[in-house]
């Protein structure tokens, strides 16, 4: 075979752990970028690895695999994982220990400028994902993974046929899909949801206590999860999978100077990147179980035990979809805990927002619902009434809250346009968050789940709209 340095080929790579860490495997396959033709595929079980190192190896015997056949040709690599796409193109940086050699040794196999790098999402990287899972299969059943046995190629031919054209964009984004379906419906009168332009009033929910009051905080949590395939990109991005109704944004985003809600589906799509917020509530503290007052005002509690692994599990779970590329955080304890565990696992830094902190519950603080009741029962009654009362002792009303949190959504959306933040915070301000990207009631608040350390999604766009990808998933926590 004759190599050539004008030739082209295209490496799909995927890795894959069941456990993360645990019994993990990887697989690459080399393609003709004209003809679509399988020129080479590669796959092994590697033994007990976390998801990040599997994909590494892929990367690494997918580029050896096209070095193989055409020693001089460039590479365009095509891979699910946002995090090793983000590091080889030198856009996030590379700090955990086992990362580091892995992205030295792929970075090795050919000269800099020979290798391009590409997101695309996980539907069209059924390839190399097939080959992961067999040589995980093969490991498991103790053998080698056998290139004859496999059925990976005949697999991702169908899909590749019935795949739509990537989205336009950084690595990442799946904006330009979604923008289509907006598109699609702009000649269709939008269905808005109506509420008062500019309003930034929005009743709350104390540190899981509104359970209490309003429902069983148990029997919601039992069936309140939403599961998630994995990334936080909308399904609106895949429409040959998703139809554009069932796609598009849920309702305009709340009136603000950065999103501006004059502008809607029927003005025309917006092209450019979301700013994603990925919304986790922290893990558990010693009040979360006997629902007690815990806001801003309070005694700033650490994570218990069972908080602290739960945000070892929400880290683990946060780093195998590698979507994450910043993090922010509330300044009090319990958040900032729930964040560096995922940010040791992610290898980012944690930037602190004082505007993601709870509300301040003044004397409430510590109580519980009953406590409050029965010492405070005429100011409880006010501030269940209305958004606008503060609790007893000079604490924060709702309406203060939700203007704080919108003018944060705001800066913070305008700081991040086109990647995908972690913000690790509370009740109160993710209800909100979500509240106002529906354009929803103030008492949509009280009919809202929200259980420590499960992580909600939200997507804004420059033309005004958001969309709310996820809500309450805990998944990560069976």
């Amino acid at each position: 075979m004759t190599s050539s340095s004008s030739r082209e080929v295209i490496v799909e790579a995927d890795g894959g752990s069941r456990g993360n860490p645990g019994p993990a495997g990887y697989g690459a396959v080399v393609l003709d970028p004209v003809t679509g033709e399988t020129l080479a595929e590669a796959a092994e079980y590697i033994g007990v690895a976390t998801n990040n190192v599997a994909e590494y190896k892929g990367l690494v015997a997918g580029l050896k695999a096209a070095r193989a056949l055409f020693p001089d040709c460039t590479v365009h690599v095509r891979m699910d994982s946002k995090l090793v796409v983000e590091q080889m193109s030198g856009r996030w940086k590379i700090k955990h220990p086992d990362m580091k050699p892995l992205a030295a040794e792929a970075g090795r196999v050919f000269p800099a400028g020979r290798v391009r790098y590409e997101w695309i999402p996980r539907e069209r990287n059924k390839h190399a994902d097939r080959l992961a899972n067999e040589a995980m299969d093969a490991g498991k059943q103790g053998r080698r993974w056998e290139p004859s046995a496999s059925t990976a190629a005949l697999d991702a031919s169908a899909a590749r046929n019935a795949a739509t054209p990537p989205p336009a964009g950084p690595p990442g984004d799946a904006t330009a899909g979604a923008a289509r379906a907006r598109a699609a419906m702009g000649s269709a009168p939008a269905a808005r949801t109506a509420g008062a332009p500019g309003s930034a009033t929005a009743p709350g929910a104390d540190e899981g206590l509104f359970a209490a009051a309003f429902a069983n905080e148990e029997a919601l949590t039992a069936s309140g999860d939403f599961e998630t395939s994995g990334d936080f990109e909308a399904e609106a991005a895949h429409p040959a999978t998703a139809p554009p109704a069932a796609s598009a944004p849920v309702a305009s985003g709340a009136p603000a100077p950065v999103v501006s809600a004059s502008q809607g589906w029927s003005n025309g799509p917006d092209m450019g990147a979301p700013a994603t917020f990925v919304l986790l509530r922290h893990g558990e503290t010693a009040l979360t179980p006997e629902k007690r007052f815990s806001g801003s005002g309070g005694s700033d509690p650490e994570l218990s035990a069972a908080g602290l692994r739960q945000a070892e599990a929400v880290a683990g779970a946060l780093a195998a979809r590698g979507t994450i590329q910043e993090i922010v955080s509330s300044p009090l304890t319990r958040c900032r805990q729930t964040a560096a565990a995922v940010a040791a696992r992610l290898g980012l830094d944690v930037r602190v927002e004082q505007g993601l902190r709870e509300t301040d519950f003044g004397a409430w603080e510590g109580l519980t619902f009953g406590e409050v009741r029965e010492r405070h029962p005429e100011d409880l009654d006010a501030w269940l009434s209305s958004p606008k009362v503060a609790p007893t002792g000079g604490g924060e009303s709702f309406a203060t809250v939700a203007r704080r949190v919108a003018a944060t959504r705001d800066r913070l959306a305008a700081a991040y346009a086109g990647r995908t933040v972690l913000l690790v915070s509370h009740v109160t301000p993710i209800k909100t968050l979500v509240r106002l990207a529906l354009g929803a009631p103030p008492e949509s608040l009280f009919r809202m789940e929200l259980s420590a350390a499960s992580i909600s999604a939200v997507a804004y766009y420059a033309d005004g709209n958001a969309s709310v990808r996820l809500l309450n998933d805990t998944s990560h926590l069976r």
